[in-house]
């Protein structure tokens, strides 16, 4: 192991809210709340090791930074760092893996229950009062729909896409899958993507961002969707174009939505998302994936992404494609 002391920066400790470990290697830790983007070359321009959750690292930002040679990830999506130019100067990228294996799953299925059976606008209609004037002991102003026996269309099969293919199996469900790779699993149906969508009573997407994937659910998608479907993105923003989300919703050409991402976090007001006005749409803020338990098996998997490049045997490695 080097004993060279490293200087590690991470430029939004505030995060991750879980405790790390000191690496076993001599260092000097430095945490930042958070960092915009004209502080990160003043904050690392001596470190040798950036973490960074969301902060970018752009190529004029590394241009500036001599010193770095190891950017830690404190996620799995890496569109937030330029591989290429990191490859160029010899910058080892980690990123975090199959951490958020159960949490992600569980907040996907959250939502899908919740918009399946119509829960958000149920309670809404409860907290104003009309099952206190309802004339029998229950209302069915909204459909309820059960997943058993329903067909849950998965795009993307990692990790991620397998344990929610687990949960859809407990359901009760038929898992039918995109992917790149044929699934070669009993009780999983391969489908195309257009296939997919055309068919699917639920669709979730559960890949990365990249310039093939941005948009790929636009408008000619959503409208070949059921229009008793329901659309769930706990991945990445940009891989469904919102403003032909919302379009959708208002005209019911698909029954609801789920997501817990936006194309460009946080968004701004004018992100048509925040502006849906649809009871059976739901955003949440990024948090699928922040479980408590998730958090800390991120923070453990952190240290270990360092201490394993400190001692020249590098993991988790992310080159450009």
């Amino acid at each position: 192991m080097s004993s060279f002391t490293h200087k590690i920066v991470f430029l939004d400790r505030a995060s991750l809210q879980a405790t790390i470990r000191p690496p076993a290697f001599p260092h000097a830790w430095v945490d930042h709340e958070i960092t915009s983007r004209d502080e990160v070359v003043a904050r690392l321009k001596d470190a040798s090791i950036a973490v960074t959750n969301k902060v970018p690292l752009r190529r004029a930002e590394l241009d500036q930074l001599p010193a770095l040679k190891m950017i830690a990830v404190a996620a799995t999506g890496t569109d937030i760092i330029d591989l290429a130019a990191c490859q160029e100067r010899g910058i080892v990228v980690s990123n975090i893996r199959n951490y958020a294996t159960a949490s992600l799953p569980e907040h996907t299925f959250a939502l899908i229950l919740a918009l399946r059976r119509n829960l958000r606008a149920y309670a809404a209609d409860v907290e104003a009062g009309k099952w206190q004037r309802s004339q029998q002991f229950c209302f069915l102003d909204y459909p309820i729909r059960d997943l058993a026996g329903s067909r849950l269309g998965i795009v993307g099969y990692g990790a991620l896409g397998r344990s929610v293919a687990a949960l859809g199996r407990a359901f009760g469900m038929e898992i039918c899958v995109a992917s790149r790779s044929p699934v070669d699993e009993p009780g999983i149906v391969n489908l195309p993507l257009p296939e997919l969508l055309r068919t699917a009573d639920v669709v979730t997407l559960h890949l990365p961002l990249s310039a093939a994937t941005r948009n790929m659910i636009g408008r000619a998608e959503l409208a070949s969707m059921k229009p008793t479907a329901l659309l769930i993105n706990t991945a990445r923003g940009g891989l469904v174009d919102e403003a032909a989300l919302a379009e959708a919703l208002r005209a019911g050409t698909i029954a609801g939505a789920g997501f817990d991402v936006a194309d460009g976090e946080p968004p701004t007001d004018a992100n048509p998302l925040l502006h849906v006005g649809h009871p059976n749409f739901i955003l949440t803020p990024h948090v699928a994936w922040a479980s408590q338990e998730a958090m800390q098996t991120l923070a453990d998997q952190l240290v270990d992404n360092l201490e394993a490049f400190v001692a020249g045997k590098p993991r988790n490695v992310v080159l450009p494609k």
